[in-house]
């Protein structure tokens, strides 16, 4: 790979690439930008098809958890981690220690929290290696546990807030919302979902956890690839990244689009043409943002000397999902742009105040 015309890699600090013959650890560690702090950023576990693919996910997360943080209104920088295997398969305990000891190798500079892939269990064994690590397990007093349930929340919120712009509604009762991908934040949010009224069309490649939101929720089961086709008031991608492209915007009829996966658009001109179909997209790394201020709670605590890990304070703080959403409809609508890109700038306002041309140079990227 071509790495500097490479987009993905625009604005990174430090990249790093890991092996680990004994214990198999094949990883790559991004780190965008630390005005702000050290860079906070999960770790994620995927059985990619090429290192090149495992690099740019990396870049493109890493990049994302930089705006996250900023308009989260954290004291952190943007980072991500990629361990190239399977999940399902590979995981050792010696593996998660050797990544431990890249982590601790970044000098505090990185800090590592679960992803798609990897869990709070896993990150206790990269414990034993490092400090710098949060989202351990816990009982609610020093460590904040699974992110998941708080991400799922703060996609809740952004949804009614998304749904208010655009559909000028103040609840979502009777409302169809498409829900693509039941892991633990998709399931989380499809049961705030159907306490708050919604009709609930769903979908995911797990059976079983299929069967459970048919039974608890009241789901309709649609096939992975025919999510696209359903006419529904809100579609909101709880999955892996990209579903949003050049294949799927053209079947895709609905008004909204507010979900919880990382880098839902393919590119940040699919935002351009969302924008001319008068389809609302809230921008990913303000609406998932709710795992990030959980664990930055935890990591603030415990660098203040402080035990206790306040549940309550990461709930309040979860209001600066509603509030950046609005304040990113209004400079869309103001200033003729996508709503990806009004929060694009809006973020680098905050994490890189002296670039005062940031605007104009992402027109011009995408």
């Amino acid at each position: 790979m071509d790495f500097y015309n490479n987009t993905s890699f625009d604005g990174h600090e430090q990249v790093t690439f890991f092996h680990h013959k004994k214990s198999g650890l094949k990883a790559i560690i991004a780190i965008h930008n630390t005005n702000l702090g050290p860079a906070l950023g999960g770790c994620r576990m995927w059985d990619y098809e090429s290192d090149d693919e495992a690099l740019v996910d990396v870049l493109r997360l890493s990049r994302g958890m930089s705006y996250k943080a900023a308009l989260a209104g954290l004291k952190l920088g943007g980072g991500k981690s990629v361990i190239i295997g399977d999940a399902k398969a590979q995981k050792t305990p010696e593996l998660f220690q050797a990544m431990g000891r890249c982590v601790d190798r970044m000098m505090g500079r990185y800090i590592i929290a679960e992803d798609v892939g990897t869990s709070p269990e896993d990150m206790v064994e990269i414990n034993k290696m490092t400090d710098h690590v949060v989202g351990l397990p816990g009982d609610d007093n020093a460590a904040s546990g699974d992110p998941s349930p708080v991400t799922a929340y703060g996609t809740f919120l952004g949804i009614k807030a998304s749904v208010e712009h655009r559909l000028n509604r103040q609840d979502l009762s009777g409302l169809h919302i498409v829900v693509q991908g039941l892991g633990h934040v998709g399931m989380n949010l499809c049961r705030h979902l159907h306490e708050a009224g919604a009709k609930l069309t769903v979908t995911d490649i797990n059976e079983e956890a299929l069967e459970t939101a048919k039974a608890e929720f009241g789901a309709e089961i649609v096939s992975p690839d025919a999510v696209y086709d359903v006419s529904a008031d809100v579609y909101a991608p709880c999955a892996l990244g990209g579903t949003i492209n050049d294949d799927t915007l053209a079947r895709l009829d609905v008004p909204v689009i507010a979900g919880a996966a990382n880098n839902q658009l393919l590119e940040l001109s699919h935002g351009d043409i969302l924008k001319q179909r008068n389809i609302l997209y809230a921008p990913d790394f303000i609406i998932n943002a709710g795992g990030l201020i959980n664990v930055y709670y935890e990591w603030m605590n415990a660098n203040e000397g402080s035990d206790r890990y306040s549940r309550d304070d990461v709930f309040k703080h979860l209001d600066i999902i509603h509030e950046n959403l609005k304040k990113t409809y209004q400079i869309s609508d103001e200033q003729n742009v996508s709503t990806g890109l009004a929060a694009e700038r809006l973020a680098e306002t905050i994490f890189e105040p002296e670039i005062e041309d940031a605007g104009k140079r992402n027109t011009q990227a995408a």
